[in-house]
């Protein structure tokens, strides 16, 4: 018996390699999604907090179809923390096409103090590097990451007095 149940047992194995590799072969590699922020808008805030409403346009490259079920969003200004943000929207993004999903954030008070004290420091306010990091939770591979960069320019007059008309 013990004879007839090696066989087997390597005829399973090899069947199990089989169709493991043969479902690999069958995951195409997929193109990352396209997340740019279209807008930001105020909140009403609590006490010592800012709140805002930022706009992200997500869209899908690929034949797949996307269902998401939530999205968090960090914001970092001059490499330091700003505001963060979570959203349980969920919903779903054809294949070929595009969402807009919006995410409310929150700015501590500590947070604003310590940008503000940051600036106060800076020679120029143009050019100020800012990322906005975050995930699009999904149901089958977890969650898709995404990180937005760029540079802020500040008016030249931010924070100086306003000279009149003369």
């Amino acid at each position: 018996m013990a004879k007839l149940l090696h066989p087997l047992i390597r005829c399973a194995l090899a069947l199990a390699l089989a169709v493991g590799l043969s479902a690999c072969s069958l995951i195409q590699p997929q193109d990352p999604l396209t997340i740019n922020v279209i807008g930001i808008d105020p909140l009403p805030g609590q006490d010592l907090e800012l709140r805002m409403a930022v706009k992200l346009r997500v869209q899908n490259p690929n034949d797949q179809n996307l269902e998401f079920k939530g999205v968090a969003l960090k914001l970092q200004i001059n490499d330091q923390p700003f505001a963060t943000g979570v959203s349980d929207q969920h919903g779903h993004i054809g294949s070929y096409s595009e969402h807009v999903i919006t995410v409310p954030m929150t700015v501590t008070a500590f947070a604003f103090l310590r940008q503000a004290y940051g600036m106060t420091q800076l020679t120029s306010l143009q050019g100020l590097p800012y990322v906005i990091s975050g995930k699009l939770a999904t149901g089958t591979i977890g969650a898709v990451r995404f990180e937005y960069k760029g540079r802020l320019d500040l008016p030249r007059t931010f924070g100086q007095p306003l000279v009149p008309f003369r």
